[in-house]
């Protein structure tokens, strides 16, 4: 068994106590109720006058760091392609769909129109130019700029809060600034900045809140003690109304509540069962309640805003998109009866209308095409037949579609057999033993109109109704088939096939609507249909009337936050651009932004910053290890304060690290290297507690603590290595102009893979050749914003080259790159064909020739990863169908079950970006 003894100076190190401007003086005795051993009150409020004048110094460098050059670039960088266009739809109310809660976008949208924007201009297109329509994204990108700044005096202050010494609390305030990934992202119009300053806001006041705490019964529920608990909660749901990623931030401070509560009942002194309840309470209003309302409320705001149709209501259901105005439908009658004219809605889909136009489908029975449409048409319009024609009171057969209007009514019931006839092109809706044109699958026919004015019709007409009880609402309608309320099937009687739809979409012969097929195993969400509209004569004024139910508030709250769930999870496909969490904290590989004019922005941390706060987590963690297995062995480290400060205070960066980083394993989605920001942030606060102890709380035989000046001068040094390292990688964040020579020496990895070609080779190119506004950026992968985007106008795709340089030729190469990013010389893909498969990843690039052979300069947009909203819902129209296409389809809640996996797309072969390969580029 391993010795109990202390020696002398651990006894002074654990009678030594810290207290604020670096005094100490000696420590107590163990407290005997809850409060911490070793803690004094840092109360930010009452730093000295110094602390402030220089965390007024911080932030001024900090604001000119971030505010130098910040209208450059003057047009559109990669998710300034979403986040701006969200801006341009909250001005003009239109509904758009997005995964991200509502607070930034709000934030960055009132600052748009403070200074005068308008809403016209679209964002759609990354290198699009702002200075022409006069867009004031200046001001736009200011606002994520000056949360940017603030994050400095947050982080200084949360240190000094901690216990730390002031030249450790400007430790982390310098690695903030000169943080080059930080830096990049704040200076554009994103969500990332008012996501970390947020975050570092909930730091700062539960940092205050648990020292308050940690100073025993003396502060409990005193001013201090509420205002911060307050505050950590007003920063909880402000972290989460950015980006869900504040739940992680809640998981931290909830984990960290426990341990307090856990702490709280163990002292049976001070703390009776009332008063325990008591600041149970006051932890669950604050802390879940005060967050809760927060979100809530900004949906609520959210909505307010958003009144109008928009390209993002295909995702939501009738019920909701009947909210907002123009979209809202007027009574109709419950009772369906043959004759009614009717229009039929897909289920799953969220707003298809089962729909037929007069074009004719290209393969197969080469009949009337029937696909599902999103908007309300006359082609949607649809009259229930019996399957034999009615008879007169002579016995004889009543001819034509209006044979039931003058007849009883005769309700339409639960087994029905009846016929659709298509008003418009007087054909009927008709199945047989046919593939479908796309989906060629055993299990599904052929779906198609037949026949001709006065034509009777044949059997394959014939579909049986199968009402859903289980999904209908009310008695009757799970008896026969009300408007609204009746889900049903439609059963084809010669085949027994279900009338189906699904997320495959018809080629450009379709108009790029979603197919309708019959199938004999369909999942059961895609072959579930209901009547929206029904006019019958019979039905009049005073018949049974009835409309969607409005969902209320919180019916479309909650039905937002299931859609944007649903959506998030399904963004899975890869990206030029994306990376895994195990490579983050190595900083193994970058996101390229945007390009032009042979400059460049590439998203890139500061080598010296993110390597240092790595190794400082490891540290903590090897620590960790190494105090378990002394505890094991039975030393008393834990008797020693310091120690004991050291586990607790850097346990809970590394804590708050661990939450924001880890989850993302989980994941499957796309993920980027700016996800680990929030993370990144509490391994600063790591760095700089691992070195304050070092240097400031700590003995050792170098006598560092005894030294103060070994303490500051390891902190000058380091700051300086950042300063430089910043400096260098400085044209990737502000794209100012750099030579390929320059660009090369610094790029020590091969992930690393900006291209260092885009620069030119002597800065005095850039003296004889003036960035150009008017040039268009090259057509690059993108992502459509919100529906499916008209492609744009010649002169927006095509560079203007001058006119000696006029372009006559274009060539494309293809790139080959392993799993690691690594380029493939020819060799290597040939060793490799027949071995392994090969992944569109990468996006084109396009190189402009004129007739020399040389090359003309021209933009290179990044490639902007695609938004959630861009992956449209599941049905959509041509312009030639009422210019359908630039409306979204509907998305289905829930992706149809493996067999919609063994469907054969129609394509030409040809390699797609995950965005689509619309006109602009795909978090």
């Amino acid at each position: 068994m391993a010795p109990k003894s202390v020696s002398k100076t651990q006894v002074e190190e654990q009678n030594f106590r810290k207290i604020p401007n670096g005094v100490g003086k000696a420590a107590k005795g163990k407290p005997t109720d809850y409060s911490s051993h070793g803690v004094t009150d840092n109360d930010v409020f009452m730093l000295p006058g110094s602390d402030f004048q220089l965390l007024g110094f911080l932030t001024v460098v900090a604001a000119t760091v971030r505010l130098f050059r910040i209208y450059q670039p003057s047009s559109v960088v990669f998710d300034e392609v979403h986040f701006g266009g969200f801006a341009s739809k909250y001005i003009k109310g239109k509904f758009f769909m997005d995964v991200h809660p509502p607070l930034a976008k709000l934030l960055l949208t009132l600052a748009g129109w403070l200074a005068g924007f308008d809403g016209e201009f679209d964002f759609k297109d990354i290198g699009k130019d702002y200075l022409e329509p006069g867009v004031p994204y200046v001001a736009m990108r200011l606002l994520p700029a000056l949360m940017g700044v603030m994050t400095v005096p947050m982080i200084f202050l949360t240190l000094k809060a901690a216990g730390c010494r002031t030249m450790t609390a400007a430790l982390g305030a310098g690695m903030i600034i000169f943080e080059n990934g930080l830096l990049t992202q704040s200076r554009l119009i994103l969500l990332d900045s008012p996501l970390i300053v947020f975050t570092a806001f909930t730091a700062l006041a539960w940092t205050c809140f648990t020292n308050q705490h940690e100073q025993g019964p003396s502060k409990a529920f005193d001013p201090s003690w509420w205002f911060w608990l307050v505050a950590t909660g007003l920063g909880l749901g402000a972290t989460v109304s950015v980006k869900w990623v504040g739940l992680f931030t809640i998981a931290w401070v909830g984990s960290l509540t426990l341990v307090q509560l856990w702490v709280l009942l163990g002292d049976n002194k001070t703390v009776t069962p009332r008063l325990w309840f008591k600041h149970f309470l006051a932890r669950l209003f604050c802390l879940i309640v005060i967050p809760i309302t927060f979100y809530v409320a900004l949906f609520g705001v959210h909505f307010l805003c958003l009144v109008n149709p928009g390209d993002g209501d295909g995702f939501m259901s009738s019920e909701f998109q009947a909210t907002l105005n123009s979209k809202a439908m007027q009574d109709v009658p419950v009772d369906v009866i043959m004759g009614s004219r009717v229009s039929i809605r897909h289920h799953n889909t969220h707003g298809g209308y089962l729909h037929s136009h007069n074009h004719m489908y290209p393969a197969g029975s080469k009949q009337q095409q029937i696909t599902l449409y999103p908007h309300k048409d006359e082609n949607n319009a649809w009259l229930l037949e019996n399957q034999t024609q009615p008879l007169d009171p002579n016995g004889e057969e009543i001819k034509g579609i209006k044979a039931w209007d003058a007849l009883e009514p005769t309700p339409v019931v639960d087994g029905t057999i009846l016929r659709l006839y298509h008003v418009i092109s007087d054909r009927r809706l008709h199945s047989h033993d046919v593939r479908p044109p796309v989906s060629e699958a055993d299990w599904q026919n052929e779906v198609s109109a037949y026949g001709y004015e006065g034509f009777e019709g044949d059997a394959n007409d014939l579909f049986r109704i199968e009402i859903v009880k289980s999904m209908s609402d009310g008695a009757l309608a799970k008896t026969k088939v009300r408007t609204i309320e009746t889900k049903f099937k439609l059963i084809h009687i010669m085949t027994g096939c279900s009338l189906f739809s699904h997320k495959v979409k018809l080629p450009e012969w379709g108009f790029d609507q979603q197919e309708v097929t019959c199938a004999k195993q369909g999942t059961l969400p895609n072959s579930i249909w209901y009547v929206e509209q029904n006019e019958h004569p019979s039905l009049g004024e005073d018949a049974e009337k009835v409309n969607y139910k409005n969902p209320g508030f919180l019916g479309k709250f909650w039905e937002l936050q299931k859609v944007m769930w649903t959506t998030n999870a399904g963004l899975v496909e890869s990206h030029a651009w994306d990376s895994r969490p195990p490579s983050w904290p190595i900083l193994r590989r970058g996101i390229n932004f945007w390009g032009k004019d042979h400059r460049q922005i590439y998203l890139l941390g500061n080598p010296i910053i993110w390597w240092s706060s790595t190794i400082a987590v490891g540290v903590y963690f090897a620590f960790k290890g190494l105090s378990v297995l002394r505890w094991q062995r039975g030393y008393d480290d834990y008797e020693n304060v310091n120690f004991k400060r050291f586990d607790y205070e850097i346990g809970t960066s590394v804590l708050g690290w661990a939450f924001h980083y880890f989850p993302f394993y989980l994941m499957q989605r796309q993920l980027f290297l700016h996800h680990y920001f929030p993370a990144l942030y509490f391994a600063i606060i790591t760095t700089c507690q691992v070195y304050d102890f070092a240097s400031n709380r700590v003995g050792g035989p170098l006598g560092i603590k005894d030294t103060p000046a070994i303490g500051r001068t390891g902190i000058v040094a380091f700051l300086a290595a950042s300063i430089v390292a910043f400096t260098i990688y400085a044209p990737l964040s502000y794209g100012n102009p750099w030579t390929q020579n320059a660009c090369q020496s610094v790029k020590l990895f091969d992930t690393w893979d900006f291209d260092c070609n885009t620069f030119h080779t002597d800065l005095g190119q850039y003296d004889l050749v003036q960035p150009s506004s008017n040039i268009q950026p090259t057509e690059a992968p993108a992502v459509a914003a919100e529906g499916q985007q008209k492609k744009p106008p010649a002169e927006h795709v095509t560079p203007q080259a001058s006119v000696d340089q006029a372009s006559i030729q274009r060539e494309e190469k293809v790139e080959y790159r392993d799993q690691d990013g690594n380029l493939l010389n020819d060799e290597q893909v040939s060793s490799l064909e027949g071995k392994v498969s090969f992944q569109t990843r990468y996006e084109t690039r396009t190189r402009v020739l004129d007739a020399d052979g040389n090359e003309v300069e021209e933009s290179s947009a990044g490639t902007a990863p695609p938004h959630p909203a861009d992956q449209e819902p599941e049905t959509a129209a041509d312009a030639a169908e009422d210019s359908g296409r630039e409306y979204p389809a509907t998305v289905s809640p829930e992706d149809d079950i493996s067999k919609e996996k063994s469907v054969k797309k129609n394509d030409d072969g040809k390699p797609r970006p995950a965005s689509e390969a619309k006109d602009a580029t795909k978090q």
